[in-house]
């Protein structure tokens, strides 16, 4: 057997993701699970052969440039890439894979409570109870917006989106998305394809982002699209924060024009926007979408097998 490769785990996965990688690879593990400087990655690229990171670590600009040759595949503990420049890094002859699939169903499954939750009034009511002022009932206390039986807007119906309607389903609720082209009809189901966000926007009751951040889809949801909802919708974001115009969100929601709001991703991440939390009706989870033990350990499961089917000589299932 020839000697290990040399790989970088940038952060601190799960006991199983790291117990299979030291069994194969010559690992540098970040126990610390502090976030790399790019000065920091660059100089210390020389080291490794491999290099698994997650949306924390930043290839983009002089990182790409001035990575050194020797680092032959970046293996992405997330789905998302737009920490990475990743037509860059295939010009350095650089291999970038992501791990798609494993993460759908318990980012769904997050975006579901973040719409219960903000529909419900779960903020206010879990501070009320806990702050000891629950103290009144009347049939007019505490009155949200029912989430059965609504119509739900679903932009992005790839992976996470078509679970989330198949989620939805099952509260009966009509099923509507836009994507960039529509879905077969054995996927799409009893969905309703809109060609348009303008023709989306209007009927939702409920709207879920599910798409990724591209240069095409950043800031996507400003003031003029928040607009087109009708009065009252409730919003939820567990894609990415850089989707939303965080100030026209906010307008929103104070003017009401939003009743509430539910969010898993904000622009500045760590820390979020102090601005939401002046307002109980937006109800926040700090980017835990894919956050559940047999998650983190598929992801870490399928970002080792694309970095042994690269050093194999094979095609890695998830190259971008």
């Amino acid at each position: 057997m020839g000697e290990k490769k040399r790989l970088w785990i940038t952060r601190r996965l799960s006991d199983k993701t790291l117990e299979r990688a030291q069994q194969y690879y010559d690992c540098e593990i970040n126990f610390e699970d502090r976030v790399y400087s790019q000065d920091e990655l660059i100089g210390r690229s020389a080291q490794f052969d491999a290099i698994l990171p997650c949306h924390s670590e930043i290839f983009r600009g002089d990182v790409v440039e001035k990575l050194d040759p020797r680092v032959r595949i970046i293996a992405n503990h997330s789905v998302g890439t737009d920490h990475c420049d990743i037509a860059g890094l295939k010009a350095r002859g650089i291999t970038v894979t992501n791990t798609p699939d494993v993460l759908s169903d318990a980012t769904a499954e997050l975006a579901f409570l973040l719409m219960l939750g903000a529909a419900r009034r779960a903020v206010e009511g879990d501070s009320m109870v806990r702050d000891g002022k629950w103290d009144f009932w009347s049939p007019a206390f505490m009155v949200g917006k029912q989430v059965s039986g609504a119509r739900i807007g679903i932009i992005g119906m790839g992976r996470v989106g078509q679970i989330m309607a198949k989620r939805a389903r099952g509260f009966d609720m009509e099923v509507h998305y836009f994507n960039r082209r529509r879905l077969p009809k054995e996927l799409e189901k009893d969905a309703t394809y809109h060609a348009s966000l303008e023709s989306l926007l209007p009927i939702c009751d409920f709207l879920s982002l599910h798409c990724p951040a591209t240069s095409e889809t950043v800031g996507f949801m400003n003031e003029g699209r928040f607009a087109q909802l009708p009065d009252g919708a409730v919003f939820v974001n567990s894609a990415r924060g850089s989707l939303v115009d965080e100030a026209a969100l906010l307008s929103s929601i104070e003017s009401g024009k939003l009743s509430a709001a539910g969010l898993d991703c904000f622009v500045t991440e760590p820390g979020g926007n102090p601005l939401f939390s002046k307002h109980q009706n937006i109800f926040m989870t700090p980017h835990i979408g894919s956050a559940t033990t047999q998650t983190r350990d598929a992801m870490g499961f399928r970002a080792l097998d694309n970095i042994d089917a690269f050093f194999a000589g094979q095609r890695p299932v998830d190259l971008l």
